[in-house]
């Protein structure tokens, strides 16, 4: 993870569109099944669309039938921040990113082995980097030196 930006909400609002504004900036949440990546099964890194911090790979995500995107676990070192969220009158845990601060979605328990966790991604939250472009976009981590292969398939 290099060169990660911090803008401010000025930048933030120019950046993004209005929807991953109104996700990262005021924990808002898209519709299921109508989003970019609730059903995306290419090999591939997510990052925050606010910063680039990586926050999870394809080899987590799995199709919980909620419409949104579903992971198992974050990236090692992603720094990814969990809250508790007493809004509407449920309990839940909010997952912000570390870096940025920018409100991704909710981990909840109920998700498949290893983790038993099922964190629910916002697509607007998120940018997908597909394996082949992870050298040029500055994400060389996730490709295994030695063989040269992509860490993630």
């Amino acid at each position: 993870m290099e060169n990660l930006e911090k803008l401010n909400l000025t930048e933030l609002k120019s950046k993004l569109s209005a929807e991953q504004f109104k996700v990262t900036q005021k924990g808002g949440t898209e519709e299921p099944f109508r989003n970019l990546y609730w059903n995306n099964s290419e090999p591939g890194l997510y990052v925050d669309v606010v910063s680039g911090e990586s926050l999870f790979s394809s080899l987590d995500k799995y199709d919980s039938g909620t419409g949104w995107p579903s992971f198992t676990r974050p990236v090692q070192n992603s720094g990814i921040i969990e809250k508790q969220d007493n809004e509407y009158g449920m309990v839940r845990t909010e997952v912000r990113s570390g870096y940025a601060d920018s409100h991704l979605g909710h981990v909840f328990t109920d998700g498949p082995s290893p983790t038993g966790k099922r964190y629910c991604i916002n697509s607007a939250s998120l940018r997908f980097i597909p394996v082949d472009s992870l050298s040029e976009e500055r994400y060389k981590d996730y490709i295994d030196s030695d063989s040269k292969e992509n860490k993630i398939e």
